[in-house]
């Protein structure tokens, strides 16, 4: 099994020349994003709770996404954050009301951890991904919570490169883990 590596924000201010992203409201209000990219059409997208008309779509973004294992369910992992009370699955909408990003947000009451973060193929390149890692940065903020932390195959070395260039390091630990199910 490939080793994980657990990233962690090593910063707080937005990087020179970056304006501040607009607070995220867990509730009823979305964040409303400028058209992305140099997209000829003007495109507005929202970053909302995932609703429940798009679990499948977003179950199929995840395994093109290739982010779906064998030994894990997708729509269990997603009808147990959708449904947890310190756990939410994001989704970015577009003005067509279709799925182009997910992002799996929760927390344990002291650190905030990020799963199945995956922008449509057709989106990528855009800014999208760094905006779904706002939202949920500004989700587990809203909570009080200090720190915020994901996984990465370490031979994800991609997506590992988008992270760092987000500001997250490397933590230096190992995760361990064990099947309770089975």
């Amino acid at each position: 099994m490939p080793k994980s590596r657990w990233l962690a924000p090593t910063w707080t201010a937005l990087p020179s020349g970056s304006s501040p992203p607009p607070s995220f409201d867990p509730g009823p209000a979305v964040h409303r994003m400028p058209r992305l990219g140099t997209m000829s059409t003007l495109r507005r997208v929202r970053i909302e709770p995932l609703p429940e008309r798009l679990f499948d779509a977003a179950i199929r973004l995840w395994q093109d996404s290739g982010l779906t294992r064998p030994w894990n369910d997708p729509e269990a992992d997603l009808r147990r954050a959708a449904g947890g009370s310190s756990s939410c699955v994001l989704a970015a909408i577009g003005d067509d009301d279709g799925l182009l990003a997910t992002a799996m947000v929760g927390h344990d009451g002291h650190r905030g951890w990020v799963y199945y973060l995956a922008v449509d193929a057709a989106q990528r390149g855009r800014g999208l991904g760094r905006q779904m890692m706002q939202a949920c940065e500004d989700w587990v903020r809203s909570r009080g919570i200090p720190k915020i932390q994901l996984m990465v195959r370490a031979t994800n070395r991609g997506t590992i490169g988008f992270y760092e260039h987000l500001g997250y390091a490397d933590s230096e630990v190992v995760v361990l883990g064990r099947r309770l199910d089975g």
